[in-house]
């Protein structure tokens, strides 16, 4: 709870604002059912006109005083609340982006968003009608049970034997809803996953015409939330008319005890005294319902601090998360840039009791061109993994530019290492900003040369709005092979020390390959460069190639090298060279 707390610390001033003027509204509230009463008892009661217009003066007054005191708190409510909320979210929203790749799959990326949003939204609205009511549910409860204890001692002890039962049934109804609460969220997460999966791959659900069956997924999750909401809504349901009724009950046994009380007396001896009584019963019937409203506000309170709860424990297990990858506290600098090196690496994913690298060892030189080969699962992306850290290896080390990554800052390490990914992600906007995305400082210029050694400008300059097209997010709009290239275009845009291409050329057709490998080749010469491809014609000009297979390091050399002494290379040469046969 302290975690969270921390970030209402800014606007303390607010807190005790909204609660002191909330208290001095509600204060006044319970003073006008008493200033009624004297305007019946001493002002009708003896026909004092004057005194009625004075106190009608006065209510009035306090009324319109109320008014202000009460929009000035809700302000200040306000003002924290949404405060609040907003630095919850931006220390949420920051933490993430400190977590590594296991520690967003342990908690998944549906349930970090809907912590992300609807947790905070439910923890700011619950603070903020816990401002509103627990001071207003306060002041009335205790100041209504004073004036009522005033104006009738008899009729008060009946009162709070009633209230005493009302108190009982709303705890034990608590009881039952608060925990279902708990299976909400849990419900909620559950239909958040089922609808990003619909959404994000909507293409195949179509290609392989599993709408229906989607539909049905999507429906059973929502049906489970929904029924669980009809039973948390069945509940409250029933306890509304209840509670009207006992409302409504107990004011007909108050007016009836009281008119037994005014028809026990004379009339004529005992007129100021019935009116009096008259008055004071009818400030008494208000000050009942103002105590049941304050009950019923308490409880509401005490409702949604457990319901609160169960969201901040969900926000606070983002924020008390130690990332997986840790920053160095004393990072070194680079001793010769550009170099990278294994030394006896082996890892294993989370969970995952295979080793995807097993005692592997290699070196990639600076300013050479390194190719990485093999069959699928032979730990060529989780190399990648490796050397930008977004894993740490069980036993071995991985240096780039000699320094081990666990001693570099993520910064020098992000800035030394361009990455172009297996997964090609565009983001909203046209395509200078996504190129641009990686240097924010390039200048158009620079922009336009990336883009023409990726060959996007074959495809730009075809479009009406050219390099100012707007691209949807995650690229919608683009085919495969464009989204491909203008995500190498970021990569070669970046002022790196090492460019990692990770498959990057397997969407596009071998003639474009040719040309965006050649492209490269000129532009960064001197640069260091590693490859992870499928395609045996993507890599035969590399320096050195490193052959793996099954998370093993099989063999180390050039094409022409590995072609006469890698017994798995000539494999995939044979297979490729029979496939291109075959389509000719």
């Amino acid at each position: 709870m302290k975690q969270i707390l921390k970030y209402l610390k800014p606007y303390r001033a607010s807190v005790v604002l909204s609660l002191l003027l909330a208290g001095i509204n509600h204060g006044l509230h319970v003073l006008l059912p008493a200033m009624m009463s004297l305007v019946i008892n001493n002002g009708i009661g003896k026909n004092d006109m004057q005194y009625v217009k004075k106190m009608g003066f006065l209510m009035v007054a306090a009324a319109f005083i109320a008014l202000g005191f009460g929009v000035a708190s809700s302000y200040f409510t306000s003002k924290c609340s949404t405060g609040f909320g907003k630095e919850v979210r931006r220390a949420v929203f920051k933490k993430t982006q400190s977590l590594s790749g296991s520690d967003i799959s342990d908690i998944s990326p549906a349930s970090l968003l809907i912590r992300s949003t609807n947790d905070i939204n439910q923890t700011q609205m619950i603070l903020q009608n816990c401002l509103r009511m627990l001071m207003s549910a306060l002041v009335m409860m205790v100041g209504g049970t004073v004036m009522s204890f005033i104006m009738n001692k008899k009729l008060s002890a009946c009162l709070f034997g009633v209230l005493f039962v009302i108190v009982i049934i709303v705890v034990l109804i608590s009881k039952k809803i608060i925990p279902m609460y708990s299976v909400v969220q849990k419900k909620m997460d559950k239909l958040n996953a089922v609808i990003r999966e619909k959404l994000s791959g909507i293409r195949v659900v179509r290609a392989f015409n599993k709408s229906e069956y989607e539909d049905g997924r999507f429906d059973e999750s929502n049906d489970e939330l929904a029924s669980t909401y009809v039973r948390i809504n069945r509940i409250y349901a029933k306890v509304l008319p209840i509670g009207i009724m006992a409302l409504f009950s107990l004011i007909v046994v108050l007016v009836f005890i009281n008119c037994r009380q005014i028809m026990d007396m004379d009339v004529g001896a005992h007129r100021e005294e019935i009116a009096n009584t008259v008055g004071n019963l009818q400030a008494f019937v208000v000050y009942v319902v103002m105590i049941v409203a304050a009950i019923t506000m308490a409880t509401s309170v005490f409702v949604m601090i457990p319901k609160a709860m169960i969201s901040v424990d969900r926000i606070n297990e983002i924020l008390s998360k130690e990332p997986g990858i840790k920053e160095c506290d004393d990072p070194k600098p680079f001793a010769e840039r550009g170099s990278v090196e294994f030394k006896n690496v082996s890892f294993s994913y989370p969970g995952d009791e295979v080793e995807r690298l097993s005692d592997v060892s290699f070196t990639i030189e600076k300013g050479k061109t390194t190719a990485f080969i093999g069959s699928t699962g032979s730990g060529k992306t989780t190399i990648i993994s490796l050397m930008t850290r977004m894993y740490d290896v069980e036993r071995g080390e991985v240096l780039v530019g000699g320094v081990n990554v666990k001693e570099l800052s993520k910064s020098d390490l992000a800035s030394a290492v361009s990455l172009v990914s297996q997964k090609t992600m565009l983001f909203s906007g046209n395509i200078m900003d996504n190129v641009r995305f990686g240097n924010d400082s390039l200048s158009d210029e620079d922009v336009i040369r990336a883009c023409r050694v990726a060959q996007v400008d074959e495809f730009a300059q075809q479009m009406p709005e050219k390099y100012d097209t707007m691209i949807y997010q995650e690229g919608k709009n683009l085919s495969g092979g464009q989204k491909q290239r203008i995500s190498i275009a970021r990569g070669i845009a970046k002022q790196a020390d090492i460019y990692v291409f990770d498959d990057s050329f397997s969407a596009l057709d071998f003639a474009t390959d040719k040309k965006v490998r050649d492209a490269i080749g000129e532009e960064l010469k001197g640069k260091t460069v590693v490859i992870i491809a499928q395609r045996i014609g993507s890599i035969l000009d590399a320096d050195k190639i490193i052959v793996l297979g099954e998370g093993k390091v099989v063999g180390t050399g050039t094409h022409t090298q590995l072609s006469e002494s890698c017994p798995l290379y000539q494999d995939i040469v044979r297979s490729q060279l029979s496939k291109e046969g075959d389509g000719e």
